[in-house]
């Protein structure tokens, strides 16, 4: 067998699995949102000038509704926090 094989299909690690359960969790919290909201978080590279190695990226879509917010810090280095501001700050002119 390979071993460079990459299974698209896993969750990752548990360590990882429990951050991104928080920040699910949070995001909800800040919004109020409802079960039926859906809530998805990715950690990517960052390609922006200055910005750290990776950033992370939460969608949230509710019936018509769709707001998406990249913050640029890993998902490990995430706080409930800056998932407020972030949503917060949305949508403002920089």
């Amino acid at each position: 067998m390979n071993s460079a094989f990459i299974n698209p299909l896993a969750r990752g690690t548990p360590a990882v699995v429990s951050r991104t359960r928080a920040i699910k969790q949070w995001t909800r919290e800040v919004l109020t949102l409802s079960d039926d909201a859906i809530v998805s978080v990715n950690e990517l590279a960052c390609h922006v000038p200055g910005c750290p190695p990776k950033e992370t990226v939460v969608l949230v879509m509710q019936g018509a509704r769709r707001m998406q917010v990249s913050i640029h810090k890993a998902l490990q280095d995430l706080t409930e926090a800056d998932i407020a501001l972030a949503f917060a700050t949305m949508g403002r002119p920089d």
